[in-house]
């Protein structure tokens, strides 16, 4: 009986860490073009419009893509579509090198953009594995592959100085490939409570009428996509703001980007120890709190005074916005792991579609949001509007979550229930 419990110990640890490994390699792939797009320019002559529109397109494609990913996943299985998945964005990125004309550049954006979608599959497969009081620790393990994006920016460039972008984009779909093959071959199926032959599309899809899985997306519109948009947006918002260097610009990301997505393993613990509501709250008013604050623009005031005029300002250095950046990416980072903890308690049976739709708004945040910024700058012509939107959307998050927390409590209390058992039992 030990040697099977054991085993089965052993099963979770290798599902665990292949789907980790391999998230990790996708994101790598999925935000390529964040260090691939200079040099992509600089050959091909693209203007500022058609770089951008180059390097949102995985983005985009990423978040669409896991709707159908995750219902892929609930009835083919998370192993044989996370390995699918990564031999087609592989496979786009090889005919990347090949590529001689942006019109097909923008179609092989479109195939690695698969990458990005290859979470909810690994939620639906890694949830497949793990007892509910565990899902939250698992998940927040497997979402730190985020730290993805920080081994492109780490090692493409270390590339790029030994070779063209070419050739170290065959690297890296070589890398994934072979990645891809390996789980296919390696990976066991998940645990299922009901076989696949009996799932039908309609009967995944009736998750999709309820509330509370938009309300789950809004969630993660915001700590999901506000914090990919802000890891896009804070370069040049800081040498606008602070007048720093690209590097330095560079720096503040990477400390606002890394713990963010690190972090989300501990969001799990938490998750699991004392419930994603609560970490949803402090997630909220934490960032509620950093958004007000950052929000602020620079204001100096003049007073009449009893001796004559006051003078005095309001404002936030640099090192100030470095600060509360890395504690707005911190709980930004328990949040993911928060709102991820509650899908397969609700929808034990279709976590893919659900994990899907609520990843799939997370990720349009992701690419809509920095297109609004920059529209609130055109309108405006303030730095600080960015972090006005977002004091704003998680504010209506945390005013939703609660009243709708509020409205279940009553019928938590008359069934006998706890967080325990569901973190809601109603909308």
């Amino acid at each position: 009986m030990a040697q099977a419990v054991d085993s089965s110990k052993a099963q979770q640890r290798f599902a665990l860490g292949m789907s980790t490994f391999s998230f990790t390699l996708c994101f790598a792939m999925w935000t390529v073009f964040s260090i691939l797009g200079v040099k992509i320019a600089e050959e091909f002559q693209l203007s500022s419009t058609e770089l951008g529109l180059l390097m949102a397109t995985p983005i985009l494609t990423g978040s669409v893509s896991r709707l159908f990913l995750g219902i892929a996943s609930d009835y083919f299985g998370g192993r044989t579509v996370f390995a699918v998945v990564m031999l087609l964005s592989s496979g786009s990125a090889w005919l990347l090198s090949l590529s001689h004309s942006y019109y097909l550049l923008l179609l092989c954006a479109l195939g690695i953009g698969l990458a990005g979608g290859s979470f909810v599959v690994g939620v639906a497969y890694i949830s497949a594995w793990f007892k509910k009081n565990q899902q939250g620790t698992a998940l927040g393990i497997f979402g730190a592959g985020n730290v993805g994006s920080f081994v492109t920016s780490l090692c493409m460039p270390m590339l790029l100085l030994v070779m063209d972008w070419r050739s170290a984009v065959q690297v890296y779909a070589i890398i994934l490939a072979t990645a891809g093959v390996g789980f296919f071959f390696l990976a066991k199926n998940e645990r299922r409570e009901t076989p696949r032959e009996q799932v039908s599309i309609y009967s995944q899809l009736q998750p999709l009428k309820e509330v509370r899985v938009w309300r789950f997306s809004l969630y993660y519109f915001f700590v999901f996509g506000a914090f990919v948009a802000l890891a896009l947006w804070l370069p040049q918002y800081t040498i606008g703001v602070f007048d720093v260097s690209l590097a330095q610009a560079g720096l503040i990301v990477g400390l606002y980007t890394v713990p963010g997505s690190l972090f989300r393993i501990l969001g799990g613990i938490l998750s699991d120890r004392y419930g994603a509501r609560k970490v949803m709250y402090w997630t909220f008013i934490a960032s509620v709190v950093c958004t007000f604050i950052l929000s602020y623009p620079n204001t100096h005031y003049s007073v009449e005074g009893i001796r004559g005029v006051i003078n005095f300002s309001l404002e936030t250095n640099v090192y100030q916005f470095a600060v509360i950046c890395i504690v707005l990416g911190f709980f930004m980072s328990l949040g993911k792991a928060a709102v991820f903890k509650h899908i397969p308690v609700y929808y034990p049976n279709n976590v893919g579609v659900v994990s899907g739709a609520v990843g799939m708004v997370g990720g349009l945040g992701g690419f809509f949001l920095p297109l609004t910024f920059g529209m609130l700058n055109d309108l405006v012509g303030v730095w600080q509007t960015c972090f006005m939107l977002l004091f704003v959307l998680c504010s209506l998050a945390l005013t939703w979550m609660h009243f709708a927390i509020r409205k279940s409590e009553s019928k938590e209390w008359r069934s006998g229930r706890t967080e325990n058992d569901l973190p809601e039992l109603t909308e």
